[in-house]
């Protein structure tokens, strides 16, 4: 009886190490984890906003300045930020383990705190997997121009 009882206790920690075993990250998660934060931007959802990004997730501005979470999740849902019309498209993730950058093209029209924006931008988007949960990590986005200089 002892033999069994300590053979049981002995085989929890090995089930529970098991069942708790991650699944790599996928293209998929990556690409549904990113729609899931545009829908939030696209409806002023900032609990869908808050849900997907990680509590470091950080964004890199196209001024060179950084964007703190907090910032990012209130500006979602702020009234001063009206989105009227926004895609994002050729989606290139790169996977590697459970973290993934992807590269995406984002477009938007809007008003933003009474001045007009009209974007055409190239997004790098950190995605990582911990325990079994998908988060955005960090975000940078770059304008597209027209006349390169460089690239």
């Amino acid at each position: 009886m002892r033999r069994r009882l300590l053979f049981f206790l002995l085989l929890i920690p090995v089930l529970h190490s098991c069942n708790n075993k991650q699944s790599p990250l996928t293209t998929d998660e990556v690409i549904n984890v990113i729609n899931q934060f545009d829908d939030g931007w696209r409806n002023k959802n900032l609990q869908k906003v808050d849900s997907v990004l990680s509590p470091l997730y950080v964004y890199f501005t196209q001024s060179g300045g950084v964007f703190s979470r907090d910032s990012v999740v209130a500006t979602a849902g702020e009234s001063a930020y009206n989105l009227q019309s926004m895609s994002r498209s050729e989606f290139e993730i790169m996977l590697n383990g459970n973290t993934a950058v992807a590269s995406t093209r984002w477009k938007g029209k809007g008003i933003y705190r009474g001045t007009p924006f009209d974007e055409d931008q190239r997004c790098s988007i950190v995605v990582i997997k911990k325990d079994n949960r998908v988060e955005i990590l960090s975000e940078h986005c770059t304008p597209i121009k027209t006349n390169r200089v460089f690239h």
